[in-house]
């Protein structure tokens, strides 16, 4: 005897809201306070992307902006970052601590391969700062943030380096 199997040909709607994927941008960056070549201080510290740098991302994305982030800046500021943030609280200028570019710029494997941006930069100090902030920006000066988080204060004095190392994984 046959049978007959029979197809039921409506597919609900909501079948497609299951299969909706999100994107999603995560910052953390490392700080390694070196004085006489010894590392004396390493964190790391999760932040905030901001709007602002989601917007850029987005238009990086369809090649409306073509300047990605890749400058690091520091700063004193201590008030907490918020999603509308555009700049650091107090940023560092002088001293050995201005913003620059980063010096290595690569993408490194989280849970995907080259899934996550990684920024690296040296700064070399002439001056005493209580550095308290970081961000990572699209320019030399002004632009748009990405990200930025504050931290309890790391103490450099003239001769210390910080390191930074900043990784955004696009999840």
């Amino acid at each position: 005897m046959d049978e007959q199997v029979g197809v039921n040909d409506r597919l609900d709607k909501s079948v497609g809201k299951q299969f909706r994927e999100a994107l999603r941008l995560r910052g953390e960056f490392e700080i390694l306070h070196l004085r006489n070549g010894q590392v004396i201080d390493r964190r790391e510290v999760k932040n905030l992307v901001v709007s602002a740098g989601k917007a850029l991302a987005a238009g990086l994305i369809n090649g409306a902006l073509t300047t990605p982030a890749k400058y690091i800046a520091i700063g004193t500021g201590t008030v907490a970052p918020a999603a509308g943030d555009t700049a650091l609280g107090t940023e560092i200028t002088t001293g050995g601590g201005a913003r620059a570019v980063a010096t290595t710029l690569d993408r490194v494997t989280t849970t995907v391969t080259n899934d996550t941006a990684r920024a690296i930069l040296t700064f070399s100090f002439t001056a005493s700062f209580a550095v308290t902030e970081a961000g990572l920006l699209d320019a030399a000066s002004a632009g748009n943030l990405l990200c930025r988080q504050t931290f309890a204060a790391v103490n450099v004095v003239s001769g210390d380096s910080l390191q930074i190392t900043w990784k955004v994984q696009v999840s």
